[in-house]
């Protein structure tokens, strides 16, 4: 069983600055592309962020200049900076690992930390 656990959700006003964690096994973290998804009340998961195991991180337009998704690969974890954070941003977010297993892809998730974007 792998767990991924993220962290660090919370209200934050419009405008504000919020990074959300997530941890996981290192043999998962370190080969795996990461993603951040999020749901907001009543709508679909959607995907937000990726940072591959190597190379460039790739964001959703939406987000774009305002969130950085990086590694710290001595945790191992994954975080999320958002910054100028708007009432849209609030939602679930999810900590995703696209594992590349020998046989076959594995996706595996956490349990999600909410964040609440409001005054």
């Amino acid at each position: 069983q792998v767990h991924l656990v993220e962290s660090g959700g919370g209200l934050v006003p419009p405008g504000g600055s919020l990074k959300i964690s997530c941890a996981g096994p290192r043999n998962i973290i370190s080969v795996s592309p990461m993603n951040w998804f999020r749901q907001a009340p009543g709508g679909q998961r959607t995907w937000v962020a990726q940072i591959p195991p190597t190379g460039g991180p790739k964001y959703v337009d939406s987000v774009k200049g305002r969130f950085a998704i990086y590694r710290d690969n001595d945790k191992p974890t994954i975080h999320l900076q958002m910054d100028s954070l708007k009432p849209e941003d609030t939602g679930t977010y999810y900590c995703n690992a696209v594992y590349p297993g020998s046989d076959r892809i594995t996706n595996y998730w956490g349990q999600g930390t909410r964040v609440t974007v409001s005054s």
